[in-house]
């Protein structure tokens, strides 16, 4: 079934698809009136829909079965170190389809750029992306955090665990094993940009009670980090829900 995103705003009184999504639905897959698809809305509401009407700017829709599905009760909020724009859009698909609960963007000392202050178009898009890809009902929340280590720290005071990703030259707590992944409640995962941490951004996130784990004696990628620690937290995640 094909998958489509309407914002929560848009749901009421009846969804209907405007824009890109309707141009998808009518001049690329060329669905037909009567013909189901499924509705997304980034807050865990989802739909089982048919096609009322189609005309050259609107897709009426009808709700077949309407669920709702609640977050899962552990997440993984991911920092990442701003960096350069390649592989960004590919990493707000995949933090998606792994179910991040939030993505960070902070500004490190040995980022190149400076962290914009307002969230992108081009980054929901993204994440809308890989959302209907995967059939996640829930977006994860975008942030970015111009003012350094010090606004991470802040902004990280209510989650649950809290983890500073380092390579291996750093001073580490341990390594990041399956005891430190999909605990309940929110875990902050923070890596570095390319270039890594310095040492005085990771003193002070040890200072403020992060835990600084190793991930392996390689020096990883921006995007390896982090797709590894999602994909470590996302499979952990799987085998809880298989048990129960």
């Amino acid at each position: 079934m094909h998958t489509f995103y309407l914002s929560p705003r848009q749901w009421e009184p009846s969804p209907k698809l405007s824009g890109q999504e309707a141009h998808h639905l009518s001049r690329v897959l060329r669905l037909r009136q009567g013909e189901t698809i499924l509705l997304l809305n980034g807050v865990g509401r989802t739909a089982v829909c048919s096609i009322s009407s189609i005309s050259r700017q609107c897709v009426s829709l009808t709700v077949l079965k309407e669920a709702f599905v609640p977050r899962p009760k552990s997440g993984v909020v991911l920092a990442a170190g701003w960096g350069r724009e390649a592989r960004r859009s590919w990493l707000l698909e995949k933090a998606v389809e792994l179910e991040a609960q939030g993505l960070w963007f902070w500004q490190a000392e040995r980022s190149q750029f400076p962290v914009p202050a307002d969230i992108k178009e081009a980054w929901r898009a993204s994440l809308v992306a890989g959302a209907k890809q995967s059939q996640n009902p829930w977006l994860p929340e975008l942030r970015t955090l111009p003012g350094g280590v010090e606004e991470l720290i802040h902004q990280s005071l209510d989650i649950e665990h809290r983890h500073v990703l380092v390579e291996h030259r750093l001073t580490t707590d341990g390594f990041m094993d399956e005891a430190c992944l999909a605990l309940p409640g929110r875990t902050l995962c923070v890596i570095g940009p390319e270039g890594g941490f310095t040492d005085s951004e990771a003193a002070k996130l040890r200072n403020a009670g992060f835990h600084a784990l190793s991930m392996g004696r390689r020096i990883l990628r921006w995007e390896t980090a982090a797709l590894m620690a999602l994909g470590l937290h996302w499979w952990k995640r799987q085998g809880q829900e298989s048990e129960t």
